[in-house]
């Protein structure tokens, strides 16, 4: 999907919001929701203040570590600097509308927003548009690091979940062919 990007601003934003999507396992309110004073970046990655949050109503905030990626194409350090580079923004949304003529706006992306770049993003990319959505950056953090072998615990650190049995359901599908009793057969 990041191979399937535009050239340019509008390519730099979409990058930037699919990967700290994928990397910091954002629902769309919380993408959408960033401003760019919400992003520290440091030494071992970037840190994201969410300010508010659907489980945090008292808007008490919480940080969330995104660390550099190990390549450059695809990390979502760097993509967000890229993007507020490119983009000129110092303060205000981060992730914002641009025009037909690719001049930026003012305007912070709206959750209806992201999941339409997720879903140009996997028909350009070949993939079944019907199965992607803003939620896939959120469930696909779970699956692929659950395959990649991370704890459950690791996997609540970032997406935010509170109940390791909500954090197994967005997992379990990632699961079925990796602890798969079938694969010890020997058939």
């Amino acid at each position: 999907m990041i191979a399937a990007t535009d050239a340019g601003l509008i390519g730099a934003r979409d990058r930037a919001l699919v990967l700290l999507g994928f990397a910091g396992a954002f629902r769309r309110s919380e993408l959408v929701g960033l401003n760019a004073e919400d992003c520290s970046f440091g030494k071992d990655g970037l840190t994201v203040t969410l300010r508010r949050s659907k489980v945090d109503q008292e808007g008490a905030g919480r940080k969330v570590g995104v660390p550099y990626g190990s390549n450059p194409e695809t990390c979502p350090v760097r993509t967000v600097q890229e993007w507020i580079a490119l983009a000129g923004i110092g303060a205000g949304p981060l992730f914002r509308s641009i025009n037909r003529h690719g001049h930026l706006g003012r305007r912070r992306l709206s959750g209806i927003d992201v999941a339409r770049i997720v879903k140009k993003l996997a028909v350009r990319a070949g993939l079944d548009s019907a199965k992607y959505a803003e939620h896939s950056l959120r469930a696909g953090h779970a699956t692929a690091a659950a395959i990649a072998g991370a704890s459950e615990r690791s996997i609540m650190n970032q997406t935010g979940h509170r109940s390791v049995q909500m954090v197994r359901r967005y997992i379990r599908d990632g699961s079925l062919f990796r602890e798969n009793s079938a694969g010890k057969l020997g058939l």
